[in-house]
């Protein structure tokens, strides 16, 4: 069950890269970043953790891969990052929150909204976290590169 999951969503990230016109090479680093991404998401939801908590998990290991493939691949982050997240965007959420409001049912929508809502903020904490970390990291090695040759 676990690999289908990965297998589509490794699928549905190469489609977006290919669709965003990213680098050839880099297609099938940002189908693993998301594939990953995607099941770090399906484990957590499965265990019984709520949306956002698992979309955060799922971001970080999204924005975590972005930046290791961006050093492998010598490409911006973005050609990973960005086609990744797509499988964690909560869009069924988005189309849920607009039918309830169509349907006059708003304690749904704003149920249903408020959680979507607090989903796309969790993707966008994780990967501000994991390239907020990467930059620390890269700042304190040219640091410790400058101390050594002096």
């Amino acid at each position: 069950m676990i690999f289908k999951q990965f297998l589509f969503s490794f699928i549905s990230t190469v489609g977006f890269s290919v669709f965003f016109n990213a680098p050839r090479s880099s297609v099938p680093y940002a189908g693993f970043t998301g594939g990953f991404g995607w099941i770090a998401y399906y484990i957590l939801k499965s265990a019984g953790y709520i949306a956002p908590l698992a979309s955060l998990a799922g971001a970080i290991v999204v924005g975590t891969l972005g930046e290791l493939f961006a050093r492998i691949d010598k490409k911006p982050v973005t050609a990973f990052v960005v086609p990744g997240i797509i499988p964690l965007v909560p869009g069924y959420g988005l189309y849920l929150t607009m039918i309830g409001l169509l349907n006059n049912d708003y304690t749904s929508a704003i149920q249903i909204g408020n959680e979507t809502i607090l989903t796309g903020g969790a993707i966008a904490m994780g990967i501000i976290i994991v390239s907020s970390m990467a930059k620390i990291f890269k700042s304190q090695k040219i640091v410790a590169l400058n101390s050594i040759k002096k």
